[in-house]
């Protein structure tokens, strides 16, 4: 009886990402029975920049930083993924090595899907192609945007962008207030923003100091996340 809950819990997890949205429950059982759940301790790498790309990634619990490192040493992060999020999928697509590094910043979960798999997965579902299609487009569009603010915008304009974009992604509700929880180290932030880690914590003040946010030890807070959007994103 525990193992049959645990199944139905596992397939309530899967119809949570976003890929597999629109499939039925012998189709999710299919896809459960395809991939393997491994688990990551904090600061793991996952992948590796310039490896071959055998797996791709579906986070089940925990976030995952998708990072580069300039040819001075610096890390760049590009993205930062959390339950639901999918990763890994361009090298098993294009088969080119990775493009960038994956590391856990919390101790993670990860189901696992091989490339034969993946791509076979694509040729039976066409609504999982289509719906991955329509993320990479937001991805895509994504990139641009963090493009456009690191050339455009000011070291504020940055900083409140950033906050935009992780509060998109993982952002919560509570109290009628958008709550962005389990917020990124600060030098986080700063690569992601491209600017440096005292630039975020007086930049952060100052929204503060203005009322825009409350930070509460790793959290923020949006007083109202809609203007905040609408000045920053």
């Amino acid at each position: 009886m525990q193992r049959t809950a645990d199944r139905a819990a596992e397939l309530k997890l899967l119809r949570s990402v976003p890929l597999y949205y629109d499939l039925d429950e012998k189709d999710l059982e299919r896809i459960a029975g395809l991939m393997v759940l491994k688990s990551y301790p904090k600061d793991d790498m996952i992948i590796f920049e310039d490896d071959l790309g055998r797996n791709m990634f579906v986070i089940k619990s925990g976030r995952v930083k998708i990072s580069g490192v300039s040819s001075e040493g610096d890390e760049a992060i590009f993205s930062i993924f959390s339950d639901g999020d999918f990763f890994g999928e361009l090298s098993i697509i294009d088969g080119l090595p990775r493009s960038a590094t994956a590391t856990a910043i919390d101790d993670v979960e990860l189901w696992v899907l091989n490339r034969g798999d993946f791509l076979s997965l694509l040729e039976s579902f066409p609504q999982v192609a289509i719906t991955l299609l329509k993320e990479l487009a937001e991805r895509l569009r994504r990139s641009d945007s963090q493009i456009k603010a690191l050339t455009l915008k000011d070291a504020r304009g940055r900083v409140g962008s950033t906050l935009v974009r992780l509060a998109e992604d993982s952002g919560i509700v509570r109290g009628g207030k958008v709550v962005l929880e389990g917020l990124p180290l600060q030098r986080d932030i700063a690569s992601i923003a491209g600017t440096s880690r005292e630039t975020i914590s007086r930049v952060i003040k100052r929204f503060e100091d203005e009322g825009l946010m409350i930070k509460v030890e790793n959290s923020v807070v949006f007083n109202d996340y809609d203007k905040f959007k609408k000045q920053f994103a």
